[in-house]
This record gives structure tokens, C-alpha cells and sequence, in this order.
């Protein structure tokens, strides 16, 4: 099976290749990663300036663009002519719970795969402090068990799997869940600040203050010590009640017929 890998964190990152090291030896893998940092840069794509592609070492490519850049080039160039059968973008530094992924760069790069039929996983690992031990090995072996169980192929079009795995040794994990998307609470502070010819500058500076209660949500399962699988539909098509849109529609096409 040909697999392309992506993330936010870097080619150089310990995430993806901890998940290199765990599917290079079973599969056909390829990875193709930022030469910098990517992170929270969301779906950005570099329309207006080249992309620059270095290959590190064989398989393994670093890209000047974005996480999203860097699947494009996966699939329009590197593997143009050997497509991947799944994309896995990750394994993260830190959750991507709730409505995280509209920030995750490593979302993003998921997301592109979707977007152009390719089964798409991203993975995540989520720990309570910068300074503890990141058992990414535990969330490569998570992966190899999903793609060993066929999880990729069972991702419905314009689909992409968001998996976050807890910070615990494998044999800590207490199983698997399928989750819905939570919602995590932040605080709305902006940090000022004076440099050092007086002119203020800011930093965003919002405090993680929990998640909303949800039994089935991917923020509960991850602290409750499961590994959150959790389909996330790119194009919605579900019906619901727009009427009260559709009246303000009504009463603006009475301005223009008038």
C-alpha cells in the first residue's frame, strides 16, 4: 500500500517520524512535510509565490509551502504517477479536539486529501504539558492497528478521520471510540505589549478553559483515556432549517424587483 504522510510540525518534527519509522517497514511510504514549522496556518495554499521541494533523504521531502502545499505536491508531482492509497497527516504536537481543526494546519493537509478522493487521516497526540513525555510511538502504533483493521477504507467521500490519541503507554489506552466533533472553550485575551521603540504590539493569548459536556464528544473520550476516532464531513448535506434565512432572502429580492 502507497501511503503519503504530512504534517504542520515539520519534516524534521518527531511526530511524523516516529509514524515513518512505524509504516516504512510494513508499506510503501512517502513523506513529503514543511522544511518549517506550519502550525495553526490553517488551509493556507502559496498561490503567489514557487514552491521549493528538497529531498532530505529518500522518501522523505522537505516542501516550502503549507501542510495543504505540501499534499498537493504529493499528488500533482512526488507521487503523480504511484497515487497514494491513504493520506496520514501527523501525528501532531498536541490535540486537534473540537473545533481545533479549523485552525490545524495538520487538519488542512487531511483535508486536501479529501478534497481530491483520497482517504485522509489526521492524528494527534494529546498531552496535558509541553514538559511531559510525548509517546508519539504510542499513536504510530495506534495508526498501524487502523490501517491494519482497513479504517481507510471505510472513509466516506469528502470525508476525512480525525484521530487524537491521549499521551499514555499503549497499554494504558482503554480502547477506541467513534466521536463527534466537541467544542473546547477558550478565554478572549490579547496580551500587550511595548518593544523597544515604544510601539505597541500584541499577542493573542487565549487560555484553554475546558469543553463543553458531551458523552460522545472527542474532547470526552480522549480524557476518559480512548482513542477518539472522529469522522469529520467536509460538505454538509444535511438538511436543515434555513427559513429564517430564506425570509431575509425574500424581502431582499423585494428590493431588487422594486
Amino acid at each position: 500500500m502507497n501511503i503519503l504522510l504530512a504534517n504542520d510540525d515539520g519534516v524534521h518534527a518527531p511526530g511524523i517520524n516516529s509514524l515513518y519509522d512505524e509504516l516504512s517497514g510494513h508499506y510503501q511510504t512517502t513523506m513529503i512535510a514543511p522544511l518549517e514549522e506550519r502550525s495553526t496556518t490553517g488551509h493556507s495554499l502559496s498561490l503567489d509565490k514557487p514552491l521549493r521541494l528538497e529531498k532530505i533523504r529518500p522518501n522523505i521531502y522537505g516542501c516550502s509551502g503549507f501542510p495543504a502545499d505540501c499534499v498537493l505536491m504529493g499528488l500533482g508531482h512526488v507521487m503523480k504517477h504511484n497515487r497514494p492509497e491513504v493520506v496520514i497527516s501527523g501525528i501532531n504536537r498536541g490535540a486537534n479536539l473540537g473545533q481545533d481543526l479549523y485552525y490545524s494546519g495538520t487538519i488542512a493537509a487531511a483535508r486536501e486529501a479529501a478534497f481530491h478522493d483520497v482517504p485522509a487521516i489526521a492524528v494527534s497526540l494529546v498531552f496535558n504539558a509541553v514538559n511531559e513525555e510525548h509517546r508519539y510511538h504510542t499513536a504510530a502504533k495506534i495508526i498501524r492497528m487502523c490501517l491494519e483493521a482497513g479504517l481507510h477504507k471505510h472513509c466516506p467521500p469528502k470525508t476525512l478521520i480525525n484521530i487524537n490519541v491521549p499521551n499514555l503507554d499503549l497499554a494504558e489506552i482503554k480502547g477506541c471510540k467513534l466521536s463527534e466533533i466537541g467544542f473546547r472553550r477558550y478565554s478572549e485575551e490579547i496580551h500587550a505589549r511595548m518593544d523597544a521603540r515604544n510601539r505597541e504590539y500584541f499577542w493573542i493569548a487565549g487560555v484553554y478553559e475546558g469543553f463543553a459536556a458531551n458523552i460522545e464528544s472527542d474532547c470526552q473520550a480522549v480524557m476518559d483515556g480512548y482513542v477518539a476516532i472522529t469522522p469529520h464531513v467536509l460538505i454538509d448535506r444535511i438538511p436543515r432549517d434555513y427559513s429564517g434565512l430564506g425570509q431575509c432572502i425574500e424581502k431582499l429580492n423585494a428590493k431588487f424587483s422594486a
